[in-house]
């Protein structure tokens, strides 16, 4: 038996070193990884059997599902987007997935439309919650605070400027005048002081200039990063989550209002330290005590809610590779 592992296509810009921290998620379950199968190219492969842990977003690329029948799915920690429920959803997806069910599922969402199709599907948590072996002792934790791509779905200099069409679009549509609203935003819930002695980290690097090796070798960066933080501060679920796993403390910023991005939320949002922001008009609230802004003296504990999923994931994941 061989063992596959996910990999990413880029997009134009950018890709996002999140989905490395998923796939790192997987492997640590692998005896080996024989090779390395892009998420958006899963129907072209052709070979030997190859044991594949399926979790993460799916798909960007609904033309190429359904994956190779070479490839033996685990269907763990799976989310189906809406953006591509109904292209995945087909009669032949749905006895494709049927074939491997239970379906895994990262969140409440995928867990309803699956069983609205008859598919057997339970929720699971995601994979991240898993990564407790890049923990470290308390004792060995620095005093670094990193605030990760905060409020990063709010329109940006650099979104609107992606390209010529999007550069106009924004034109059009006003959006254009929004580009300071995130550090307003920010303003009213991280002290100044934090703001500007804060270790800043973007989980989306230039496009075009790094191997998959180097790729893996970032998101491994990043979980030594938060295993030794103080406290981490973000809107990327693929550095909330595995905190939780690292035992760091952790406050996910939430201000994401588009069901693309919120649909991939159900059932995980309940796992953190949060902080709801009205991106329209600025309101906040948190599911914590929060008195005053949040600075360097702020200490949270993590809600601890995720061991019991982490345990059956771990538990799935095990079965699926010591199964012949």
């Amino acid at each position: 038996m061989i063992y596959g592992l996910l990999k990413y296509e880029e997009n134009k810009k950018s890709f996002n070193v999140g989905d490395n921290i998923q796939s790192l998620a997987a492997q640590q379950f692998l005896p080996k990884v024989d090779k390395y199968l892009s998420r958006e190219k899963l129907a072209n492969y052709k070979g030997e059997k190859i044991k594949l842990i399926m979790n993460g977003w799916f798909t960007h690329n609904i033309h190429n599902w359904i994956p190779s029948v070479d490839i033996i799915p685990l269907f763990v920690s799976f989310h189906i987007n809406n953006t591509a429920a109904s292209a995945m959803l087909t009669k032949e997806g749905i006895t494709y997935l049927k074939k491997h069910e239970p379906i895994g599922c990262r969140d409440q969402f995928t867990v309803e439309i699956l069983q609205e199709k008859g598919i057997e599907a339970y929720f699971t948590g995601c994979l991240t919650l898993t990564l407790d072996s890049y923990k470290v002792e308390k004792i060995e934790r620095g005093q670094d605070i990193y605030i990760v791509d905060p409020l990063y779905g709010y329109t940006t200099y650099k979104k609107v400027t992606y390209d010529y069409k999007r550069f106009l679009r924004s034109i059009q549509r006003g959006t254009i005048f929004d580009i300071g609203k995130r550090k307003r935003h920010l303003n009213q819930i991280l002290d100044a002081n934090l703001l500007k002695q804060a270790t800043y980290i973007e989980q989306e690097p230039p496009a075009g200039q790094y191997s998959t090796e180097e790729k893996f070798e970032m998101a491994e960066d990043l979980l030594r990063k938060y295993a030794n933080a103080k406290l981490v501060i973000t809107s990327r679920i693929h550095c909330a989550l595995p905190c939780l796993a690292l035992e760091t403390p952790v406050i996910f910023i939430n201000g994401f209002d588009n069901f693309v991005d919120s649909c991939r939320f159900e059932g995980i949002l309940d796992l953190f330290n949060r902080i709801d922001i009205d991106s329209k008009t600025g309101k906040w609230k948190a599911n914590f005590s929060l008195n005053s802004k949040i600075d360097k003296n702020t200490i949270i504990k993590n809600l601890e809610k995720h061991h019991t999923l982490a345990e059956s994931l771990k538990n799935t994941c095990n079965n699926f590779i010591k199964k012949l």
